[in-house]
């Protein structure tokens, strides 16, 4: 038999738990038996798979409108009334799975993931797990609603972005203030929410018998393949190895700049003086290229895009009061992602779009597999399939190809691409540090004067080269800036990690274009069926935190960014 489900989301989205708890009983009370365990689990998928999709709409609406107080009511109320029962009820199906004994063909992993999942699983914490998420919407809330005056017209942090392109550095230090200002101005507030998350969170670890959240994060996110000591080893050879490759691009900058110094509001302006690059001047227009870009790159994933564009699947503009950032996430049951961002006409959004267009293309490559526990990925490999995209897409750019730029836009765009991830990889090293830090240090972690103390370590450590002479409580309080640290913690050494698979999946794709796409699609579509290790080899490349892997792409890098050079000079 199959659950007799309503087969859209929006059906359920008034539903109360009583209208969902039968179906939990019916999966609960079910005999498994050999024959049997595939139908209950794709009866399980359904379940899960609609109420996740209730979740993802409810989030989205939130972000795209934090002053939207009804939005808002609606998705605490899920978290405080379908929240903590959902999370017991499917606890139970993973114990009655895991007693069954049984294994369908490729849930070797997700059999793993249960396990951890079941045996972190503690009910007191229902309610401090709501609790956290309730305080990331309110830092979601409190960073959303950040705006500045501009030349007499309300702007958002977002659109101040374009002014640090101007070619006169008084009018970028003038802009760069406002933001500034706008942010110390909720220093406590933001204080506030840390401290009431990361008591919540410790609790948290401290119920399911964990020596503290760093513990508890590592199981929750299935980290089975690696662990807080490679992460250091990661942090050392970026120390290593990017931080001086860093600094000579700081420093090529600041020479062509001519200043003796170079300032936060100097580090997006162009240094030959040349304009700044506004590659489009509508959204259709912004779409359109891009649908065409995804279409050289493979026609599959142009054909994904066209379906997002015809089902109004992206949200691209910037405005007031909409969450600051981009993300993508999935609609399970309708078996289709969305895309959220904050583009304001800068070439940056192309490289946003890109990204969050990866996660897209993955999410549509997984729902071919049979069960929700094999559609999903380790986020490790999640942000390869985003940070891959972003280079493989990277020689159909040009408007002879469909794409944003003339062939000097191109070169001059993809030098700041590939500038921006060896700046990347310092600036994770800070906020993967930061966290590991925090978490192991409670007393310490607790007081935001020492979290600004230990970022600021952490920033001269790994930051060297822009001066930031009196804006000191700027530079401690940047662990405010990072969403991540209040939304998703320890998600962020993920995107690391990620650049690296990714530069090895473009270091392939310049040997054979056609390969390295085909292999890219391949291991997006294992979901959960391989270990994190084994999905880095389906797309032609390494797990690694290695000196001699990061060596390998901080060479291929510069050597690209100087042949590009070449050919602008």
């Amino acid at each position: 038999m199959s659950l007799a489900l309503p087969s859209h989301a929006e059906d359920v989205k008034h539903w109360q738990w009583e209208q969902f708890e039968p179906f939990y009983a019916e999966l609960q009370t079910r005999t498994l038996s050999a024959d049997g365990v595939q139908q209950w689990l794709k009866d399980w998928s359904q379940l899960s798979n609609l109420l996740s999709e209730v979740f993802a709409r409810a989030r989205l609406a939130n972000t795209q409108n934090t002053a939207d107080e009804e939005a808002e009511a609606y998705l605490k109320n899920l978290l405080v009334t379908i929240f903590p029962p959902m999370s017991k009820a499917e606890n139970a199906l993973n114990k009655k799975l895991l007693e069954s004994g049984f294994q369908p063909d490729g849930f070797e992993v997700p059999l793993k993931n249960i396990r951890a999942d079941f045996d972190l699983f503690r009910e007191e914490n229902l309610e401090l797990l709501t609790r956290t998420q309730a305080l990331g919407m309110e830092y979601g809330k409190i960073t959303g609603a950040q705006t500045v005056t501009w030349n007499g017209e309300e702007v958002t942090l977002q659109e101040l972005q374009k002014v640090y392109e101007d070619q006169d550095r008084a009018t970028r230090e003038r802009a760069y203030r406002l933001s500034v200002d706008a942010w110390l101005k909720n220093r406590e507030a933001i204080n506030d929410v840390w401290m009431k998350l990361f008591q919540a969170r410790q609790q948290i670890a401290a119920n399911a018998g964990m020596n503290n959240f760093r513990e508890y994060v590592w199981m929750q996110r299935k980290r089975f393949d690696y662990t807080p000591d490679d992460c250091a080893t990661f942090h050392n050879a970026i120390e290593q190895v990017v931080v001086p490759a860093a600094q000579r691009i700081l420093e090529k900058r600041r020479t062509a700049l001519g200043y003796d110094t170079l300032r936060p509001w100097d580090l997006s302006v162009d240094p030959e003086g040349r304009p700044p690059l506004r590659p489009y001047e509508t959204l259709d227009e912004f779409e359109e290229k891009a649908e065409m870009i995804f279409r050289r790159v493979d026609p599959r994933i142009g054909d994904y895009f066209a379906t997002m564009r015809r089902e109004r699947l992206l949200d691209l503009p910037n405005r007031k009061n909409k969450r600051v950032g981009a993300y993508c996430t999935r609609f399970a049951t309708a078996q289709r992602p969305f895309i959220f961002m904050n583009a304001v006409g800068t070439q940056g959004d192309i490289r946003t779009l890109l990204h969050e267009a990866g996660h897209a293309f993955h999410g549509f490559e997984v729902v071919r597999l049979p069960y929700a526990q094999q559609q999903g990925y380790p986020i490790e490999f999640a942000e390869v399939a985003s940070m891959s995209m972003e280079l493989l897409a990277a020689p159909y750019l040009t408007q002879d190809e469909g794409g944003f730029f003339s062939p000097e836009e191109a070169a001059r765009d993809r030098i700041l691409h590939l500038e921006k991830i060896v700046l990347f990889w310092p600036y994770m090293a800070v906020v993967d540090a930061f966290q590991q830090w925090a978490y192991t240090h409670n007393d310490a972690a607790l007081n935001p004067a020492e979290c600004d103390a230990a970022w600021g370590e952490l920033w001269t450590r790994f930051q060297p080269g822009v001066d930031y002479t009196g804006l000191e409580d700027y530079r401690v309080t940047g662990w405010h800036r990072k969403q991540h640290i209040f939304l998703y913690p320890f998600y962020y050494v993920d995107y690391g990690l990620a650049q690296l698979g990714a530069v090895q999946v473009w270091a392939n794709a310049l040997q054979d274009q056609a390969k390295a796409v085909e292999q890219y699609l391949h291991g997006l579509s294992l979901g959960y069926t391989a270990s994190l290790p084994q999905l880095y080899a389906a797309t032609g490349a390494t797990f690694a935190f290695d000196v001699d892997t990061m060596g390998k792409a901080v060479e291929l890098i510069e050597g690209t960014i100087s042949d590009l050079e070449r050919q602008l000079a």
